[in-house]
């Protein structure tokens, strides 16, 4: 205020003015909002001073609770997984070690109940750790698939607000959900992004979802027994996690790089249905040809091979006429010349003596269409089926994401904490 006087530009001290009456009317009102709490602490304190000292709770104050219990557990509504995703056991290759743990602390405490008495009680912590691209999320669709209770799906994006002590409450809430169901699994996807290790110049936000973490995890204030749930995480950093949160992940499972069995196995499962003609022999050479590729790597060299047989009719300058009339590409992507006709009779080209374009030609010897893909009539075309040379020729362009180095830094963990999946 001591420089207003000194200012001489109309318009600058216009606005100088109106803001230093805006600050001054936020100043009164935080004022009267402390008055007021402070008033009414007081008041309960008063209230509560006859009786042992109890405080009285304010009218409308547990309306309010319930009302921002309700926003934070609608906030976490989108985390629960209606939709089965249709995964079963037998879609993952391989990982029979991680398949069995999973299996032990969601399938059968709910089938065979009988077999948890006494001390024997089912894994509350399973943590899957490797690779990236090994199938950790794929596991937990088979575990949302396969198992008879609800399933929440979470990642740090659901946890984490910008509101100072929220995030911590929607942790609170994501587990007081859970055990409202009874029996419940908690994956949380890239949980080292959540609770990495404690350091000295962390936020004092961060350490506190950690706590709650930790506290929730423990079950620490959980009434009944009964209701279990299973937190379930998944990692491609372990050794970045906080050395409590760790502890509290009773089984460490290793997911490591797929076995050739494995490897195979998942070629067959991406191809699906797709028409092909590829042996059993075809798979396993295939299997030796991706030697260090994840189930990712992997996916993407069969997606490249599934595209062949579109660039096959692409690149086709002829088509020709099988038994039942359909059209199929002829000579492209075997590595001979498209533009050498399938006999001597097949028009060479598609203009007219006077130089325009013409449609499709049909040979009056062999029945072959001279034209493109987009001068044939679409529905006469049979898309060829997938052969070797497709995955072979995909094969030898699919690199491995994972680096032989990085797989140290697993195997050095495993020994220490972990176990083989």
């Amino acid at each position: 205020m001591a420089g207003l006087k000194y200012e001489k530009n109309p318009a600058t001290k216009a606005t100088i003015q109106a803001r230093v009456e805006g600050y001054m009317k936020r100043a009164e009102d935080l004022k009267e909002v402390v008055e007021k709490e402070r008033a009414a602490a007081q008041n309960r304190g008063r209230k509560g001073g006859g009786e042992g000292g109890t405080a009285t709770r304010q009218p409308g104050e547990d309306e309010k609770e319930e009302e921002d219990k309700n926003k934070l557990k609608g906030a976490l509504a989108s985390s629960i997984v209606t939709d089965k995703p249709n995964v079963r056991w037998e879609d993952v290759a391989g990982l029979e070690a991680a398949k069995e743990a999973l299996k032990e602390a969601v399938i059968l405490p709910v089938r065979f109940p009988q077999l948890f008495v006494g001390k024997r009680k089912p894994w509350r912590g399973i943590l899957l750790y490797g690779p990236p691209g090994t199938g950790k999320s794929f596991l937990a669709k088979a575990v949302a698939t396969e198992a008879d209770c609800k399933f929440f799906s979470v990642s740090s994006s659901d946890l984490v607000s910008k509101w100072q002590g929220e995030s911590e409450r929607l942790v609170r809430s994501l587990f007081e959900m859970a055990r409202e169901e009874g029996r419940a699994i908690i994956f949380i996807d890239e949980v080292d992004s959540l609770c990495g290790q404690r350091t000295e110049g962390e936020a004092d936000s961060v350490r506190r979802i950690k706590t709650e973490f930790l506290v929730q995890m423990d079950g620490v204030g959980k009434a009944d027994p009964s209701k279990q749930i299973l937190v379930l995480g998944a990692t491609n950093i372990p050794w970045e996690l906080d050395p409590a949160i760790r502890r509290r992940f009773e089984k460490r499972v290793y997911i490591p790089l797929p076995e050739p069995v494995a490897r195979a196995v998942i070629f067959k499962l991406n191809l699906g249905d797709t028409p092909h003609n590829l042996t059993a022999d075809d798979f396993n050479l295939l299997a030796e040809m991706t030697d260090g590729c994840s189930g990712a790597d992997i996916s993407i060299c069969v997606r490249e091979a599934l595209m062949e047989p579109l660039r096959k009719c692409k690149q086709a300058k002829y088509f020709v006429t099988n038994a039942q009339g359909m059209l199929t590409p002829y000579h492209s992507g075997t590595g001979e010349d498209p533009n050498v006709p399938p006999c001597p009779r097949c028009p060479m080209v598609l203009l007219t003596e006077g130089g325009e374009k013409q449609g499709p030609l049909t040979c009056q010897s062999c029945g072959a269409v001279r034209g493109g893909l987009y001068e044939i009539e679409s529905e006469r075309l049979l898309v060829p089926d997938i052969e070797f040379a497709d995955f072979e020729k995909a094969a030898q362009r699919a690199k491995p994401s994972v680096a032989p180095e990085e797989l140290d830094h697993f195997t050095e963990w495993t020994t220490e904490f972990g176990q083989e999946g």
